[in-house]
């Protein structure tokens, strides 16, 4: 196996990162989390990558989060969980990418693991895959927005009871909650990402960037906020899209659903 802490691979404008440390179930140690920032700049920089997939090496984890054996003998290696920095910070590495990011949750997502996962755009999940905020046992408050992030992904009474226990989140169950969308057999689990990021990636990479700018910008502000910033970029780049365009588009959308 590849001695690199992140693996990428891209094919058909496809980039799939593997995180690569599966002996230590790919803890992110400050060598995986300095090349994970690398991998997304380079991705997010390709013009021929409109659509990523992050996934774990292995079948056990996904990420079991920040390298504690690390953190235990390394001083001051805990200012990592409020890292500001992207080549510290691996939430904000996978944020800075302006293509969607389908993260393909393989095995257990634990605290870190858990801020890494729900970084992503869309969250697709094998049936090995559990979720664990384990942050109040270990003593540590997250500090890469887990605590802000998923009570408004499932509720904020979910959240609480995750975070409060450390109890760990089946696979079926998250998806229950909203967390995940598509649940599938380990086999079947690249298949179906790389199928979703086809279908990403059949859509004009800057104007999905701007999309996912304005989805993200919207979700970090007031609804009325949301709006008002919808309403701004819809009026100036709608006025931009002739009638004849629109038209050519509406016809690939219906020959595209016939197909379906």
């Amino acid at each position: 196996m590849s001695a690199e802490t992140v693996l990428l691979d891209i094919e058909d404008g496809i980039a799939t990162v593997t995180l690569n440390r599966p002996e230590a179930m790919n803890a992110l140690s400050k060598a995986l989390r300095h090349r994970l920032y690398h991998v997304m700049k380079q991705v997010d920089g390709d013009e021929t990558v409109r659509a990523v997939i992050l996934t774990g090496a292995g079948e056990r984890a996904f990420t079991a989060g920040l390298d504690l054996k690390e953190l235990g003998s390394e001083p001051g290696a805990l200012g990592a969980a409020n890292a500001e920095g992207a080549d510290e910070n691996p939430v904000k590495a996978i944020e800075l990418c302006r293509k969607p990011v389908i993260g393909a949750i393989n095995g257990v997502a634990i605290t870190g693991g858990f801020e890494v996962a729900i970084a992503c755009d869309v969250l697709v999940a094998s049936t090995q895959a559990r979720f664990a905020d384990t942050h109040a046992r270990v003593g540590i408050v997250p500090g890469w927005g887990l605590s802000q992030k998923l009570s408004r992904m499932i509720g904020i009474s979910r959240a609480k009871e995750l975070s409060f226990t450390g109890n760990f989140l089946d696979a079926e169950t998250a998806r229950g909650w909203g967390l995940v969308n598509h649940v599938v057999a380990p086999a079947e689990l690249m298949p179906l990402a790389r199928s979703l990021a086809a279908d990403m990636a059949g859509i004009d990479p800057a104007f999905l960037a701007r999309y996912k700018r304005l989805i993200d910008d919207g979700y970090a502000t007031s609804f009325a906020d949301g709006m008002a910033l919808e309403n701004a970029l819809s009026s100036a780049a709608n006025a931009q899209v002739s009638p004849e365009e629109v038209e050519a588009r509406r016809a690939q959308v219906q020959a595209r659903g016939r197909g379906q």
